[in-house]
């Protein structure tokens, strides 16, 4: 088996995290020919994913772990929460996992942020990936903590080859 990557990307809402990771995923799957998983936090538990009524509705509704399958998807249900290895192991193959949110995950962690800082992502982080709306030198930096261009993907990505952990 080919080597395993998994990078985390943390952030306030609307500061581009979503954003950037569906950049990151699209260079590293059309331009690098990497496999790569997604994983997203709902904190808030307000992604909803089936339709009431609907079987596979029922079928998770009764708190079985359940697959639906088609021609062009597989898709999973689960009512428990799951730790990052248990998420790892649903995945067949990746060469690179983005994971998006769970701050407390020990992964290198690239914080994303838009027109001001917020010191309690700092001791989180070993990245930072802002555009020119946010000036570092208003705030008290840690030290090692790389500064990478929001809206330049591509140095994302060398920075996520360079210093992803290996799963």
């Amino acid at each position: 088996m080919s080597k395993r990557l998994a990078v985390a990307f943390t952030g306030p809402s609307n500061s581009g995290k979503t954003t950037l990771i569906l950049k990151v995923a699209r260079k590293l799957i059309n331009e690098h020919s990497k496999e790569v998983a997604i994983i997203k936090h709902d904190p808030g538990d307000k992604a909803r994913f089936d339709v009431e009524g609907k079987d596979s509705y029922k079928f998770s509704d009764t708190g079985a772990e359940v697959i639906v399958t088609s021609p062009n998807r597989t898709t999973y249900f689960s009512k428990k929460n799951k730790e990052i290895d248990e998420m790892i192991r649903l995945f067949d193959k990746f060469d690179i996992l983005l994971v998006e949110g769970l701050k407390n995950l020990p992964l290198p962690r690239i914080s994303v942020f838009r027109d001001s800082l917020d010191s309690d992502y700092f001791p989180y982080m070993n990245a930072l990936a802002i555009d020119d709306s946010v000036s570092t030198s208003n705030y008290d930096m840690p030290k090692d903590v790389d500064i990478l261009d929001l809206n330049n993907p591509d140095e994302v990505i060398s920075w996520i080859l360079k210093n992803a952990k290996e799963v």
